[in-house]
């Protein structure tokens, strides 16, 4: 049986207010939270992993592999106008937050749309919480605040006023992250040379 409810996608209400977004708290079941919790990852650094570097339990992998599936894609695009199934992607999994997450930002100007699925089955703290900001300098003004509690599905799409973060939280925060990204050779060099300065500068600062 399928684990994502791409019903949920479908039933989620596209907002527009500071830029295309939805959330779908409902997007994995119950049962499906439990299966996949019980076969993430084990990782043990705060980073971005890649999918292909990490041997995770076979409901995890089927779950990723929905992710990355055709009928997801249209799905989901159908809601944004966007041929995402025409498009590559990326994917990255995280286990733990550390102090230097949560900077306000846009997304790199190579990703056009963005997904991120929480497997928390707990979120009693303030902190951590994903905001969807009006503007760049300032955490409190924002249009949702969605906590990373599993089964939570969002996504949104890029722009140079996407601007998103969350206070500071050190500590277990499981997350996928997927990005569609713009198909041009030149876009997807830009994609990797921005991650490989975001991954550089953490390591700086993480030896402070």
């Amino acid at each position: 049986m399928a684990l994502i409810d791409l019903d949920a996608l479908r039933r989620a209400p596209l907002v527009r207010d500071p830029f295309d977004f939805l959330v779908a708290p409902d997007a994995l079941g119950p049962a499906a939270q439990a299966a996949v919790h019980a076969d993430y990852p084990d990782i043990t650094t705060p980073a971005n992993h890649k999918l292909e570097d990490l041997r995770p339990g076979p409901a995890f992998a089927q779950l990723m592999a929905e992710l990355q599936s055709p009928e997801f894609a249209r799905a989901l695009g159908a809601r944004f106008d966007l041929p995402l199934d025409t498009m590559p992607t990326t994917i990255t999994v995280r286990k733990y937050c550390e102090r230097t997450d949560g900077d306000i930002h846009t997304d790199h100007r190579s990703k056009l749309l963005t997904v991120l699925l929480y497997f928390n089955p707990q979120w009693p703290s303030p902190e951590g919480r994903l905001r969807f900001l009006r503007a760049a300098d300032d955490l409190d003004d924002y249009a949702a605040e969605v906590p990373p509690l599993a089964g939570t599905l969002l996504a949104f799409r890029r722009t140079d006023h996407s601007w998103h973060g969350h206070s500071r939280y050190v500590g277990e925060r499981r997350m996928v992250q997927l990005n569609y990204l713009d198909p041009r050779p030149l876009a997807l060099l830009q994609q990797r040379a921005a991650r490989l300065a975001t991954h550089f500068m953490k390591d700086v600062l993480r030896l402070r």
